[in-house]
């Protein structure tokens, strides 16, 4: 089939977290047969900090201005099988109307930010991206979030038919690899500061480090303000390319997953560094949330902390036993949660729109209900 996606950018990792999401789930579509054409916003930061030119064996079309692309948006939506506006996309609501007047059999609106979107909702703000008349007019709204959210979806923007399309990871990209050059990090975290998720990476990053003045602790990522309560064994790099992410995660015994607070509230939404980190095969420990036990078995192939003395208590743990739950998280993860594994199961969820019919993910089946409904 061909997909045809509006979306916020794929070539930035920088400006976007879900860019390396879509590199290899295009890769992965391309590889199973399908063609992907992505049409993104040619925008100066996006530009000045990019690590992708081109989708080998698919299209990226950079535009100036929507003006300017909509011919030749178009022409392709003309024969697509697939049309796709993605949350945040810089010219979303003209995406939108593009692709629900175009004749592609599947008109779809993915939101890779449910609970940022229903939050903006709530609280009254406008979402800039969303349709003024909401996601009716879509046969299908895919959202990165699954449990609740689907039902909101649906009430609160009219979805007709919803499904969750999950983070997940490419192994060839996210794999064992040597660790770094120097001392390895007894935890690490990799992550864009984000003032919501500050509450929680002070107990269970910054006040371990202060009682636990041995050991090293590490820091990958952008945006933080020169105020960040740094201790003297907290290294900081700043943003590394996805190429990297690999290495700085086995430079670690443990690395740490922090969940925003509208996700964590939400539930049913795991970070896709949860599955990065899990593939190249380093254990992590992660705040709780709902829905987390679908994805990981906590305590087997997942280490939760709610405070500072359980991070402390798993940054403790001998390191045969974090060894072994290491193993048992990329196990899983191979087995259910890479790029090939969801481009399949968007396969499903499509073909089971085009007939009507609902589609029940293995997350969503774990939490008792029907993941898809029209």
């Amino acid at each position: 089939m061909k997909l045809v996606v509006f979306g916020l950018t794929i070539t930035s990792s920088w400006g976007n977290g879900h860019a390396t999401l879509w590199r290899g789930l295009t890769r992965a579509l391309i590889a199973r047969g399908h063609r992907v054409v992505f049409f993104e916003k040619d925008v100066p930061w996006y530009a000045g900090a990019r690590d992708l030119w081109e989708i080998p064996g698919g299209e990226l079309v950079l535009y100036p201005s929507w003006d300017a692309v909509l011919p030749y948006a178009r022409s392709h939506l003309a024969d697509a099988d697939v049309a796709m506006v993605t949350s945040y996309c810089a010219d979303g609501v003209q995406a939108a109307r593009a692709v629900l007047d175009s004749p592609a059999q599947l008109r779809t609106f993915y939101d890779m930010d449910t609970p940022v979107t229903l939050d903006g909702l709530k609280s009254g703000r406008e979402v800039p991206y969303l349709p003024p008349e909401g996601l009716g007019g879509f046969d299908l709204v895919l959202s990165f979030t699954g449990g609740s959210a689907l039902e909101q979806l649906r009430t609160t923007l009219g979805a007709r038919r919803t499904a969750p399309l999950y983070g997940h990871v490419d192994p060839d990209v996210h794999r064992p690899v040597p660790p770094l050059e120097g001392p390895r990090a007894d935890l690490s975290y990799l992550g864009t500061y984000a003032e919501d998720r500050q509450a929680a990476l002070e107990a269970l990053f910054i006040e371990p480090a202060r009682r636990m003045p041995g050991h090293r602790f590490a820091i990958a990522g952008a945006q933080y303000p020169h105020d960040f309560p740094w201790t003297g064994n907290v290294f900081f790099q700043r943003h590394l390319p996805p190429a990297d992410h690999p290495a700085f995660f086995c430079s670690s015994a443990l690395t740490l997953n922090v969940t925003r607070r509208a996700m964590a509230e939400m539930g049913f939404c795991p970070s896709g560094r949860l599955f990065e980190a899990a593939a190249c095969g380093v254990p992590i420990l992660s705040d709780a949330w709902d829905g987390l036990d679908a994805f990981f078995a906590p305590g087997d192939e997942i280490l939760t902390a709610s405070t500072t003395d359980e991070a402390v208590a798993a940054i403790s743990l001998p390191r045969d036993e974090l060894t072994r739950i290491a193993a048992a998280a990329r196990e899983r993860t191979l087995a259910a949660h890479t790029s090939e594994r969801r481009a399949m199961e968007l396969e499903e969820m499509l073909d089971a729109a085009v007939r009507g019919e609902g589609w029940r993910s293995d997350a969503d089946a774990a939490e008792g209900s029907l993941a898809m409904e029209a």
